[in-house]
């Protein structure tokens, strides 16, 4: 005897949902090809732009010289600060701050809490980047868990406290970054094994997760990337001589895809630039 239309209908359901969320899931990153595409920038699209954290409380100290030239390098990899557009207004985290890496690129907006020590004539705040990690055992011992601080390059602090301050009383909080240009990705390693290095990021600045596919095929499947230190990720998969693709995931968990932004013929050594996330202006701090 024949089943009705509706019952037949609801029996044969979970069978349908069930192949359709059996295709194209590979192990790396749930759904893949088109439809994966189209998920993720429905909800992409849907996240809203970073927004500034709460203040809260810390403390800060200075170091770098006066030129900011002992604050290259750092825990981050970003190498030169300067030619990498980072300038003087960066920041080695403490320990609690830093994440094991997890927070380099994020932005902090920083200002003096202490009547006595601020420049009150000099802007009431600074936004700086975060490049490095103060060592553990600093400044007796306010980098070390559980404390809060900030160790500025000298010319950033002292846009908002004299230099005489020592151990300045401030407040933070997290802010979007607005850096100039596309977002970089430097390649280095060898043949055996990629190690990439993602620097000038717009938006939340930090990065949770890194993939990359060869080619710009949507079809074909991510490959992710290891963190290995600071902002450098790794990968032993067999790139050379294709075209790279990367996708990255800040920590707001808003997406950037550069499709196709290294060449088939890329060398060790070079940067490409990709598609940035977007700044949203920071609203002013109450005075």
């Amino acid at each position: 005897m024949a089943l009705p239309l509706r019952a037949l209908l609801s029996s044969l359901l979970p069978l349908l949902l069930l192949i359709l969320l059996s295709v194209d899931v590979h192990a790396n990153y749930g759904w893949t090809g088109n439809a994966r595409h189209v998920l993720l920038s429905k909800n992409h699209r849907n996240r809203p732009s970073f927004n500034p954290d709460p203040w809260h409380n810390a403390h800060a100290t200075f170091y770098g010289g006066p030129d900011a030239s002992q604050t290259m390098g750092g825990a981050c990899g970003y190498g030169d600060l300067h030619k990498q557009g980072y300038g003087v207004e960066t920041a080695a985290l403490s320990t609690v701050l830093f994440k094991g890496g997890q927070a380099c690129g994020a932005c902090f907006e920083i200002k003096c809490d202490d009547p006595r020590l601020c420049k009150s004539k000099q802007e009431p705040s600074i936004t700086v980047t975060a490049t490095n990690l103060c060592p553990q055992n600093s400044y007796g011992g306010w980098c070390d868990p559980p404390h809060e601080h900030f160790d500025l390059a000298q010319p950033a602090l002292l846009q908002i406290a004299e230099y005489k301050a020592g151990i300045v009383p401030v407040q933070y909080r997290r802010v979007p970054c607005k850096k100039e240009g596309r977002i970089r990705f430097t390649i280095t390693g060898n043949p055996y094994f990629h190690l990439v290095l993602i620097w000038n990021v717009g938006g939340a600045g930090d990065i949770r997760s890194v993939q990359v596919k060869k080619g710009d095929d949507r079809k074909l499947k991510w490959t992710t990337l290891k963190h290995h230190w600071g902002q450098n990720w790794e990968t032993d998969a067999m790139l050379l001589g294709e075209s790279l693709t990367f996708r990255v995931r800040a920590s707001d968990g808003r997406y950037s895809t550069s499709w196709g932004v290294a060449p088939t013929n890329w060398q060790f050594g070079q940067t490409f630039e990709g598609k940035n996330f977007k700044y949203r202006q920071t609203p002013p701090h109450p005075q």
